[in-house]
């Protein structure tokens, strides 16, 4: 595959010159945070990380994201956490897209740098630090674990996307490829982060309807993206929230690949309303 790039937002503010209209849209069925949204003014702190700043980009919320939270995590030189996850029902996946940070997982130590992954279970004892001379920047997706009787809690792992083959869509001749980082026949996962990649010309030939919710980063490139009934131009660093049962299809256009880091949740039962007897 082709050297992999990333984008990753840097802060700072607009000049008082600058035009505010831009490309954000909230709905009902989607929302699109273009990366111009990514700014000083918007970013976050968190309980027990250290020189650290990051964006929310989804977060459950009534009429938004309701399985999972995102952020673009920032981290200065020396920073990070000896307790960064304070919910022990948990579950998490780490992409870095910028510098390098030192993981440590039960113990057992790992050097993430661009295109480093780790998923972590609930209830792991893990830590992360910058040990760096340069701020490093990185995705921190997470999903409250859905324990099921009999089902084991997959195990935690860390490896980088350019050892993970992309797996080609059918008829599509290597336009359209994903590169799964779990079995998608093994159910202990009950969520998946995937990196999907369309050289240009590739397309979603057909408007996909179903009952994943999706987050959507772009990694790189650009294309136009087919949200409900909505044909949206989208970019490298804009984020999209996708709700179940939106249609979305999408054109890369060009010229070069279009990437995007791709959350679902997958493998459960749709959870019912509870009656009062």
């Amino acid at each position: 595959m082709n050297q992999p790039r990333y984008y990753s937002p840097t802060g700072g503010l607009p000049a008082q010159t600058e035009l505010t209209t831009d490309r954000a849209v909230f709905t009902e069925a989607y929302a699109v945070l273009p990366r111009g949204t990514m700014r000083d003014i918007v970013t976050s702190q968190l309980p027990f990380w250290e020189n650290t700043r990051l964006w929310v980009i989804a977060r459950p919320l009534s009429g938004f994201a309701e399985t999972f939270s995102q952020y673009i995590v920032e981290v200065a030189p020396g920073g990070g956490s000896d307790q960064p996850e304070t919910d022990p029902a948990a579950e998490a996946v780490l992409f870095v897209v910028e510098g390098n940070v030192l993981l440590t997982v039960a113990g057992e130590k790992h050097e993430l740098g661009p295109g480093g992954y780790a998923f972590l279970p609930p209830a792991v004892d893990w830590t992360l630090r910058n040990t760096s001379e340069q701020v490093s920047r990185f995705h921190f997706i997470r999903k409250a674990y859905e324990r099921v009787e009999g089902i084991d809690i997959p195990d935690a792992f860390v490896t980088n996307e350019v050892d993970v083959e992309g797996v080609e869509m059918p008829d599509t001749e290597g336009r359209w490829k994903t590169q799964r980082f779990v079995d998608p026949l093994d159910v202990r996962h009950d969520m998946h982060v995937n990196i999907v990649t369309f050289e240009p010309g590739g397309v979603i030939p057909f408007p996909e309807t179903h009952v994943m919710e999706h987050g959507l980063y772009v990694l790189e490139g650009k294309a136009v993206y087919l949200l409900n009934k909505d044909w949206v131009e989208v970019q490298e660093g804009d984020f999209l929230w996708l709700r179940a049962f939106c249609p979305q299809a999408c054109y890369a256009g060009g010229p070069t690949r279009f990437r995007y880091l791709l959350y679902k949740d997958v493998n459960r039962h749709p959870k019912l309303p509870r009656q009062p007897f």
